[in-house]
């Protein structure tokens, strides 16, 4: 039952992480791909209301964490509490920027609130890039189970770490890099005009910047967390979602060569799924690594509540999942298809 419940742990980070990230990507490049208030408020229009729903996903995470893990949730929630609460109050500020932009026709308000968009876009694909870095090169965990972490110390990766060091840093920009490209997708299916064209092309730069990067951090994590690699490979469940990252890629790839927009943004899913469900499989079952004493790591089993907790947990879980899934192809049938050009009046 652990395992299971581990499975849906990465299975809401990783839907959290795609579907919202290509509403933080859209935010990322709409000054970019948006020239003036009319295509910015396309690009705004593209994302509707669905990053509303978009952010369930992490409530959801949190649920979960509660009630299978909650030694891993006491333990994160304390250490991370600085992190966090940049993170919730980025996304405030780009809930508030999308709800108020449209409630007033002047310029000067619209272009306030875009910019506003524009940094809280950038604050959380840059949060949620260095707290995956903090998951993959450990956190300073004694013997108690409780770590706080600074913004920076040493900037070393192993001993007293911070939130920031040049391993995490990395795998922030990476993550910058790659949501942008996921937004840049994203928009070339949705909209028209000079918008979808300037979508289509920084789409085709940012995903060659991508793999790149790409290659840059593999070679950092197989030096910071060599086990990763190792889990992988002898795992093989693990090799699925490799397999599924790697069939993505190509996707990706190929489909903005060949100027294939659907495909291209759904090998930009792909990759995304795969590669977070690759590297949550390469180190199960260290939940929290500890970079002062590896003894002092939280496992899955060691992080997890009793048997009869897992059980009532997983037994609510495919209800509430069935009812989030239907909820989402109602809603996303409703907004499918192409965006209008036309401003449609306040909000979005």
């Amino acid at each position: 039952m652990v395992e299971l419940a581990y499975a849906i742990v990465v299975l809401l980070l990783t839907g959290f992480v795609i579907l919202d990230g290509w509403d933080i990507g859209a935010g990322l490049i709409h000054f970019a791909v948006g020239r003036n208030e009319a295509e910015r408020g396309l690009v705004i229009r593209a994302i509707g209301p669905l990053w509303v729903w978009h952010e369930v996903w992490l409530v959801a995470l949190g649920g979960v964490l509660f009630a299978a893990f909650p030694a891993v949730l006491a333990s994160a929630f304390a250490g991370f509490y600085l992190a966090l609460f940049l993170l919730l109050w980025s996304l405030i500020l780009r809930g508030v920027a999308l709800e108020v932009r449209g409630l007033v026709r002047d310029p000067l308000w619209r272009e306030a609130w875009d910019f506003a968009f524009a940094v809280a876009s950038l604050l959380l694909a840059l949060l949620i890039g260095a707290a995956l870095g903090n998951v993959l090169r450990g956190v300073p965990l004694g013997a108690s189970g409780d770590f706080t972490l600074a913004f920076f110390t040493n900037f070393r990766v192993q001993g007293t770490v911070g939130i920031l060091d040049w391993y995490t840093l990395s795998i922030a920009g990476f993550f910058v890099t790659l949501l942008g490209a996921h937004g840049a997708s994203y928009l070339a299916v949705k909209t028209t005009g000079p918008v979808h064209d300037r979508s289509e092309r920084l789409a085709r730069w940012l995903w060659f910047a991508v793999l790149a990067l790409l290659v840059v951090t593999c070679a950092e994590t197989a030096v910071v967390r060599p086990e990763l690699f190792a889990g992988i490979g002898r795992r093989p469940l693990a090799w699925l979602p490799a397999g599924v990252f790697g069939a993505g890629t190509a996707l990706a790839v190929i489909g903005q060569w060949r100027r294939r927009e659907r495909a291209a943004f759904l090998g930009s899913c792909l990759l995304i799924g795969g590669l977070m469900a690759a590297g949550a499989a390469g180190i199960y079952p260290v939940m929290l690594k500890s970079t002062l004493d590896p003894a002092a790591s939280i496992t899955a089993a060691g992080g997890a509540t009793d048997a009869a907790g897992l059980r009532v947990a997983l037994l609510w879980w495919p209800l509430a999942f069935g009812l989030a899934v239907s909820y989402a192809l109602i809603v996303y049938r409703h907004y499918r298809g192409k965006v209008p050009a036309t401003d449609s009046g306040p909000g979005y």
